[in-house]
């Protein structure tokens, strides 16, 4: 038996995995053999989710899904954070709801988001996390950690901010391999004059009356967004965990603080054992910016127009992602969505009895998320599927491993009586052997999103032919 046949039983893993904590590809060993840990940093809920904030997602939902086929469903714990303090948050609810008390106007801001948020993902054929928190629901939790830092030396308080002290910490910057004196060679020492450093950064800051806030031994205040994820990350999945994921632009600072403030709290030498980040996306070429006119949200993407003069369905945004490595940068642009719809619109609907995903998608998979392999191997399972109920249902458990499914549209509208006299009028022509009449019709079908599947009747052996809409 294969090593690729092996990882879809589940008793050989082989999953290998690029850690930046390291810069090398890595075979991943959990470190309890009947449990995975992943903590994914999720949205900061002040505006729509672009498409940048969308590759982290799928990409980090296709890890979970293989996790669970590898180590069980059961043993896997996939946790990804909402963070609702935050002072772009605030200058949203200031701008957008004026007359409304302040906390209310948070509240009122942080639900539309999240919801919003919710339902792009689920659009994007995302599975749900293990457990979502929110950073209004472990404050506690963050002044107890300020508290320890403080009490251990790591932290300090100077004008109304409590500080975390980056130089008491020996390995700070392992992650990102950025060297503390160049930081502090090229810093504004002006500006950071109230710190021991110009790199130390804020655990807790005070609030004004006209900012969120809560009651500390350090006056009414609130978290530092890096504080945030080590106290939410450590509440579900421990001092210690397997995995932490998030985009490349999160590499520094936050996640080298995540690792310092952690490290430091519970005096161990790693906060997680492995680190993945996903390349940065550009739109058409550029860097996505609202001064580019390029900013495009999974919103707009699935609902307006403004991005190719179309709407585009969400398993087309998927799939345009999975098409490159998560490790590299990408460049989502129209082309690209036409190459993920021309993709799909050759696929069957996956569907047939339960059965274990294709030995070389789950390999191309297990070699660090190899994507683009993986999509390559599923569009020939996609042919295979056609010929018996067993390649179907390969094809099926594979699509699922990746989250990937076909873009059927609706018929309502469409003159089905006359799209069956075509259809008709073709097998007509088969029998008759006239390929080029009945080549002609297909074609014609084809250019108006109609997809025709010919099989055999089982009882006369006759060819018969069905069809559905594809956008």
């Amino acid at each position: 038996m294969s090593a690729a046949d092996d990882a879809t039983t589940g008793s050989f893993k082989g999953l290998r995995l690029t850690n930046t904590l390291t810069r090398a590809k890595e075979a991943f060993v959990p470190i309890r053999d009947d449990r995975v840990r992943m903590y994914v940093c999720g949205p900061t809920v002040y505006d729509f989710a672009h498409i940048g904030n969308a590759r982290p997602v799928i990409v980090f939902d296709v890890l979970f899904r293989l996790l669970r086929l590898l180590y069980g469903a059961e043993n896997v714990i996939y946790v990804r954070n909402i963070t609702d303090v935050d002072d772009k948050i605030n200058a949203r609810a200031l701008r957008d709801f004026p007359d409304l008390p302040l906390n209310d106007a948070i509240a009122r801001v942080t639900r539309t988001t999240a919801d919003q948020f919710h339902a792009d993902v689920k659009a994007l054929g995302c599975l749900a996390p293990d457990a979502e928190p929110r950073a209004t629901g472990h404050i506690d939790g963050m002044i107890a950690m300020t508290e320890t830092l403080i009490a251990k030396g790591h932290a300090y308080v100077a004008e109304g901010e409590v500080l975390f002290d980056v130089g008491s910490m020996a390995g700070y910057g392992g992650l990102s391999k950025r060297n503390l004196e160049d930081q502090r060679a090229g810093a504004r020492v002006a500006v950071d004059a109230h710190k021991k450093n110009p790199a130390d950064f804020v655990l807790w800051k005070l609030s004004s009356d006209d900012e969120p806030g809560w009651e500390s031994p350090w006056g009414r205040g609130r978290p530092g967004w890096h504080l945030e994820c080590s106290v939410m990350s450590e509440a579900h999945l421990g001092e210690v965990f397997d995995i932490h994921g998030g985009g490349l632009d999160l590499i520094f600072p936050h996640h080298e603080n995540e690792i310092a403030q952690s490290c430091c709290a519970h005096g161990t030498d790693r906060m997680a054992n492995y680190w993945l980040h996903n390349g940065f996306v550009q739109v058409e070429g550029k860097k996505m910016s609202k001064s580019e006119g390029n900013f495009v949200t999974i919103h707009d993407l699935l609902h307006t127009d403004v991005f190719g003069g179309r709407t585009w369905p969400g398993e087309v945004l998927r799939l345009a992602m999975l098409m490159t490595h998560y490790r590299e940068p990408i460049d989502f642009s129209v082309r690209k969505l036409e190459e993920a719809e021309h993709l799909l619109s050759k696929w069957p609907d996956p569907s047939g009895d339960a059965a274990r995903p294709d030995a070389e998608v789950v390999a191309a998979l297990c070699d660090d998320m190899n994507t683009p392999a993986a999509v390559q191997r599923l569009h020939a399972l996609a042919g295979e599927a056609q010929k018996d109920a067993a390649g179907q249902a390969t094809y099926s458990a594979s699509a699922a491993l990746l989250g990937v499914r076909p873009v059927i549209a609706d018929r309502s509208g469409l003159d089905t009586a006359a799209i069956d006299a075509r259809i008709a009028q073709r097998l007509e022509h088969l029998e008759a052997k006239n390929w080029a009449e009945a080549d002609g019709i297909r074609d014609q079908l084809t250019s108006e999103g109609i997809l025709l599947k010919d099989s055999k009747d089982s009882d006369t052996g006759k060819r018969i032919t069905t069809w559905e809409v594809r956008r």
